[in-house]
């Protein structure tokens, strides 16, 4: 091997471990332990309102509010998972919570909290008829966590029309 040649290649590996290192520093996870990060908490109350949309209570003060119950009954749902499906969960969230895999999944590059509703809801649209069985596992689990959550508080059985658990 030439000089010149294993000179391009030192190079070459010290910019790609220096932009991987990089990377790996700019990397938000969703989710630590049974807590979601500030990043998680923005980009699943995004996700929550376009998937729930219609069963929040009218006015921004009193839906932000709603959302915030939300996600605080979303981490006690999910802190009785088994380690492996948080594990999992918490790569799913990572990826939506970093540009290039929110970009990747969801066709969405901004912020989930910056984009309007109607343009999350299609691209989850996108992503539940996906033609790739990763995809829509990724929108079911985000839906039906999200609807876990959501439902399985008292107040929000009226808008189900469930009265409740009949006493015994």
């Amino acid at each position: 091997m030439q000089r010149r040649r294993l000179l391009q290649l030192s190079l070459g590996g010290a910019l790609a471990l220096g932009l991987a290192g990089g990377a790996a520093v700019l990397w938000q996870p969703g989710l630590k332990g049974t807590r979601l990060t500030p990043a998680g908490r923005q980009a699943l109350g995004a996700l929550a309102a376009a998937l729930l949309d219609g069963a929040w209570p009218e006015g921004a003060m009193a839906k932000a509010q709603a959302i915030e119950q939300h996600l605080t009954r979303f981490e006690e749902t999910i802190a009785n998972f088994p380690p492996a499906v948080r594990d999992e969960l918490q790569l799913l969230l990572s990826l939506i919570c970093n540009r290039p895999g929110r970009a990747g999944l969801l066709g969405i590059g901004k912020p989930l909290h910056e984009v309007a509703l109607a343009e999350l809801q299609k691209a989850l649209t996108g992503l539940r008829f996906s033609r790739l069985a990763l995809r829509q596992q990724s929108y079911f689990a985000l839906r039906d966590l999200n609807f876990a959550a959501f439902y399985a508080q008292p107040a929000s059985w009226a808008s189900l029309g469930y009265p409740g658990p009949t006493p015994i």
